[in-house]
């Protein structure tokens, strides 16, 4: 199988979309470029902002989403497939998804998925986050057909911290998981790089992980730090803490090759819980 051309696309989303939009489309042209045929976003690539309220007035429906329908404009016109990281989704209760989209050359939405695991959580800085009070979670983890019948199963951001939900992605043939993220500084340094690796090693998958960085709005930054990963756990490439462009290709090959000498992704023992 011949190396298949990726890219993380980092970016820095404020609470301005029309800039977000404008400043994250260059970055897809260079990596259409760079010879790229999947370019993979980070999470809200498109919108952050610190009042979910805001976040609901801003979320449209899918077919209706400014950002979707742009990425489908680019992909015709790049002929590559686009990963949008997330976008929110305005949904028919009220409540929105968080939900990744994979565009195919043609512009269609091939594969959708919504976030499972919602960012509820205290951390020790004092910032609290409840993701579940707008959004409504996922229930169907998705594996989809990428380029060249690559096998690409689908995370966003919190996920990673769910190994049961990669492992079920590798089980169900995945040969890529792709973790768009928006991790902040505070948990990012010592979590972002080794939860990905652990990831990829437990699941025998190359992980694409496109992330947000630098300031996003007032008390707001972001990690970056995107990643490309392979079975082994190896980076084979990293960015910094600026909008950029991660390029790489992925010999698919080694997924089936890491699972024949350590076949761990695809195996389940029995067991009982027991003193």
């Amino acid at each position: 199988m011949p190396p298949l051309p990726v890219a993380c696309v980092q970016s820095t989303a404020t609470s301005d979309p029309q800039h977000n939009l404008a400043a994250i489309t260059p970055l897809i042209r260079q990596a259409a470029a760079g010879g790229a045929t999947l370019i993979c976003l980070a999470e809200a690539f498109d919108y952050l902002n610190p009042s979910f309220v805001a976040l609901r007035d801003y979320a449209l429906p899918e077919a209706e989403h400014p950002a979707l329908i742009l990425l489908s404009h680019l992909a015709r016109e790049l002929s590559v497939w686009l990963l949008a990281g997330s976008v929110s989704v305005k949904l028919a209760d009220g409540r929105m998804a968080n939900r990744s989209a994979l565009i195919g050359p043609d512009g269609a939405i091939t594969a959708r998925y919504d976030k499972i695991h919602l960012f509820d959580v205290d951390l020790p800085d004092g910032s609290r986050f409840r993701e579940s009070d707008f959004y409504r979670p996922g229930d169907r983890a998705v594996v989809a057909d990428g380029p060249d019948g690559a096998r690409i199963g689908m995370a966003i951001c919190y996920d990673v911290r769910f190994p049961h939900l990669h492992r079920t992605l590798a089980q169900t043939g995945a040969q890529i998981i792709t973790v768009p993220a928006a991790f902040s500084s505070m948990t990012g340094p010592l979590h972002w790089e080794v939860l990905l690796r652990a990831r990829a090693i437990e699941t025998g998958c190359f992980v694409l992980a496109p992330a947000q960085c630098g300031d996003n709005y007032p008390g707001r930054r972001s990690h970056g730090q995107s990643l490309i990963i392979d079975p082994w756990g190896r980076v084979l490439g990293r960015l910094g803490d600026e909008p950029g462009v991660l390029l790489a290709s992925l010999d698919l090959d080694q997924v089936v090759a890491f699972r024949a000498a350590i076949p761990s992704p695809v195996t389940n023992n029995p067991f009982r819980i027991g003193a």
